[in-house]
């Protein structure tokens, strides 16, 4: 039996892609799982794949959306075990465009995002020696030829925000770390907008710039994940994952 069965998690951003992906991994495992978006829809559609989940819809970039969001799931389920940090998007303007309202906007969805979530689910977490894992990127972690710098720059604040929380959130018994993925293909991705204009030059980029040469997948994140919140990871927090193919080179 897996250690993660029966465990209690959260996963914000868990309609599709990478979040549902994650939240279908930790299902498979035994956890009781809450699925978050802002869609009412979409998280129905999501249910359809796990039919003992619940779902929770809510804007966790903001502060008390974020707080009710913590306070439903407690009122349904207890204190939580794990808290996945998912909501994030890397659509923002080319480098050199930016402006004041775009920085507030993708640093909102990239890292208020997680912020918010952690506050208010610190107590909760703590009751149950819990683990929270945030999904960065490795436009974070170094210069990404073409990547919006507003991404990049979030991201970056992210990684030294888990690193930085990492001991305060030790001394109330909390793990925290993060998952820094590469190029991960799903449906509705940049990366299948890109394959679908010029399959040819997303392989070139790949041979260049990826040792594997491929598009990760959203099973790799979600393995990467589960073994961070498991008791197999007890001894890490405040790391950065890098799940990449091995595409960042610093």
């Amino acid at each position: 039996m897996s250690d993660l069965a029966g465990k209690r998690a959260l996963i914000t951003g868990s309609s599709h892609g990478i979040g549902l992906a994650i939240a279908q991994a930790l299902y498979a495992q035994g956890c009781s799982i809450v699925i978050n978006g802002r869609s009412a829809a979409s998280l129905a559609r999501a249910l359809d794949t796990m039919p003992e989940a619940i779902a929770v819809v809510g804007d966790v970039t903001v502060p008390t959306e974020a707080a009710r969001i913590i306070a439903e799931v407690s009122s349904r389920l207890g204190d939580l075990d794990i808290l996945i940090c998912n909501v994030g998007s890397g659509k923002s303007v080319a480098p050199g465009k930016e402006t004041a309202p775009e920085w507030q906007r993708v640093f909102s969805v990239n890292l208020w995002s997680a912020t918010n979530m952690v506050e208010a689910a610190t107590e909760s977490l703590s009751r149950r020696a819990g683990s929270i894992v945030c999904i960065s990127s490795i436009c974070g972690m170094e210069v990404i030829p073409g990547a919006p710098v507003t991404y990049s720059v979030a991201k970056s604040a992210l990684n030294s925000y888990v690193k930085g929380s990492s001991r305060p959130l030790a001394k109330r018994n909390i793990r925290i770390n993060a998952v820094a993925p590469g190029n991960v293909l799903f449906p509705g991705s940049t990366w299948e907008e890109k394959l679908k204009a010029d399959s040819g030059a997303v392989q070139s980029m790949l041979d260049a710039q990826v040792a594997q040469g491929r598009l990760g997948a959203v099973e790799d994140i979600a393995n990467a994940v589960a073994y961070l919140v498991s008791d197999k990871a007890c001894f890490m927090t405040g790391t950065i994952m890098t799940v990449d193919g091995g595409q960042v080179r610093g």
